[in-house]
């Protein structure tokens, strides 16, 4: 039976780039697969890190009353009202930011945070002007792309391409020169470090999309899902910016507590009230679990104890042995270069000519255990087609060693035989 759906629905029920990655992740992870995971997101297990979880579920469980209520009890929509004063607490301390409650918001994930942010800033407005969120630097992340209820939502900058002395590396940069915010921008949005890239761009150019909102009186919208100051999976200086015109969101997942489905939204109380309510009518309140194990750390500081000591670290080790890695496996007969890597937790490779789109390449990986993430995912909002994506892709470095050694290996014999004309296998 094919029921007739409302363009919600069916807006909804087509696939989309999002939905195939967080399958393929999910069965890949669940071990339904065999499967050399390097296409998804998922935090890498960490030991010195799944111990404080440990450590903090244990101290949890041994206080019946802390447990009881973390799993018995409803938290107000906006959040748990402890949590939510030790975070404007660690910020305040840490940044001198001088926010209070009304500032922050707990949403269940900050994929949910941004769903509505994407849709309190695009679409029609009440003056009955068209609105439309501002991507200033593709490409971006792919979990945005069908955020948006009105198919034209979006729109977005190609940057600048700036290809390093060494041959093999390049970094996007935002062409300033040719950015306008015209009266249709409703927002700006970057993530920060990028995804998928490993981008970070520099505390100059954040201040300069800051000036150019505030002066337009729109928000600026700074993702730090792997950013300052927890996971604080960066490899460069960043500060993150706060101003009356910033709304930042913020995220337990790659701390290693994905599953608890945490998000964190500083803003403006206009923003946090709207969120508020949000949770009220999708969620009726956010889960208590990530916010509860993670409450002592904030208090005492020692999230960032953990972030510097074992989760950066861990991290900026592994991309330095995945780019050495790609360096061995695709020498000098491919005609490659890999984003700079300067945070998050992947790999952004560039294929200069590859004679098939990055999604047919990545067809062909799949069939041979290898899960990639094709570059034209991570492109919207564009007037018009953009070839370089089709020659990109997005690997991650979080799995163990050996699993991206392999896939790398074999991603490697796949482009040969791309740029031969041999048949996929």
């Amino acid at each position: 039976m094919q029921f007739k759906l409302s363009a919600f629905g069916d807006r909804y029920a087509t696939p989309s780039g999002i939905t195939a990655l967080m399958d393929d992740l999910g069965r890949a992870m669940s071990g339904h697969t065999d499967m050399f995971m390097l296409g998804g997101g998922n935090p890498a297990h960490i030991p010195a890190v799944e111990a404080v979880w440990r450590q903090r579920i244990g101290e949890i469980l041994a206080d019946g009353r802390a447990f009881d209520t973390m799993l018995g009890d409803y938290d107000t929509p906006q959040g748990n009202t402890g949590f939510l004063d030790d975070v404007v607490a660690f910020l305040n301390r840490r940044y001198g930011w001088g926010i209070s409650v009304d500032n922050v918001a707990i949403t269940n994930g900050a994929q949910t945070a941004l769903f509505c942010l994407m849709n309190f800033f695009s679409g029609p407005a009440v003056d009955g002007k068209q609105r439309r969120v501002l991507f200033p630097l593709m490409p971006e992340y792919i979990g945005y792309a069908d955020q948006a209820l009105d198919p034209k939502a979006y729109t977005a900058r190609l940057p600048r391409i700036e290809e390093c002395d060494d041959g093999h590396t390049f970094k996007y940069h935002i062409d300033f020169d040719t950015l306008e915010l015209s009266n249709e921008i409703g927002a700006v949005c970057i993530s920060r470090p990028c995804n998928p890239t490993g981008n970070v761009l520099s505390d100059g150019e954040v201040a300069e999309l800051a000036n150019r909102t505030a002066a337009r009186n729109i928000p600026l919208i700074v993702d730090n899902a792997y950013g300052a100051p927890f996971p604080g999976i960066l490899f460069t200086e960043a500060t993150p910016p706060w101003g009356e015109h910033t709304i930042l969101t913020f995220s337990l997942s790659k701390l290693g507590l994905p599953s608890t489905r945490t998000g964190i939204v500083v803003g403006p109380t206009q923003i946090i009230s709207a969120l508020t309510s949000m949770n009220s009518v999708l969620s009726l309140a956010s889960g208590g679990i990530g916010q509860a194990v993670v409450r002592p750390l904030l208090r005492n500081d020692a999230i960032l104890d953990l972030c510097r000591e074992s989760i950066r670290p861990f991290y900026e080790a592994k991309s330095l042995q995945a780019q050495a890695w790609i360096r061995e496996a695709f020498g000098n007969d491919i005609d490659y270069r890999v984003h700079k890597s300067e945070g998050a937790l992947f790999l952004w490779v560039w294929l200069k000519g590859l004679p098939i789109p990055a999604r047919k390449l990545y067809e062909r990986l799949k069939a041979r255990g290898v899960l990639i993430v094709p570059g034209e995912f991570f492109v919207f909002g564009l007037d018009a087609p953009w070839p370089h994506a089709s020659e990109c892709f997005r690997m991650t470095y979080s799995q163990a060693d050996h699993h991206v050694k392999a896939g790398i290996d074999l991603i490697a014999d796949e482009v040969r035989r791309v740029y031969r004309g041999a048949p996929a296998v």
